[in-house]
């Protein structure tokens, strides 16, 4: 119950309007295709090994976790990148009701923009060679990742539907 109670916690706080740092904004995500616990656990190892190669270490939701998050809003899988004792998200992924299997990972800026440079530019190759049908995710001017209903896949990844796009054009950042 109480994991339960966080988790609405941790949602309500995030559809709230906040003003983010700098180095917190997302400035490159992907979508990964991971349709099976296979593939969900080869991607967390990566992450894990990446990570500890940097001094980072991963959470990732358990199966228990994910069910009882799953209660507000469906998911299979969440997991982060964190710099220090959960100090700095170096990266996030996770899926979401209408993007099952489809894991969206987001790197910010970082406090240390160059460390977190050096973390993406060395991960990403590797999810690519991994799993191919990654593609990129458009980062609006507010640094928000747009709503997977307004988003079209093309041959260089995402990009948003012509007819959505007017509602992003005007966000600030």
């Amino acid at each position: 119950m109480r994991r339960l109670i966080l988790c609405l916690l941790v949602i309500c706080i995030a559809c709230s309007v906040a003003e983010q740092p700098k180095w917190a904004e997302t400035v490159a995500a992907y979508e990964v295709p991971l349709p099976t616990d296979a593939d969900k656990a080869r991607f967390i190892q990566l992450l894990r090994e990446e990570g500890k190669a940097r001094g980072f270490h991963v959470d990732a939701a358990t199966r228990d976790d994910l069910l009882i998050q799953s209660e507000v809003s469906p998911m299979t899988f969440n997991a982060s990148v964190w710099r220090g004792d959960d100090e700095e998200s170096m990266a996030s992924a996770m899926d979401f009701k209408d993007r099952i299997g489809r894991v969206w990972i987001g790197f910010s800026l970082g406090q240390d923009p160059v460390r977190s440079a050096r973390f993406r530019e060395k991960l990403v190759p590797k999810i690519k060679k991994l799993w191919p049908a990654t593609a990129s995710l458009p980062i609006m001017p507010s640094g928000a990742i747009p709503l997977t209903e307004d988003l079209v896949r093309t041959a260089a990844g995402y990009s948003v539907k012509p007819s959505a796009a007017a509602k992003y054009k005007d966000a600030d950042r």
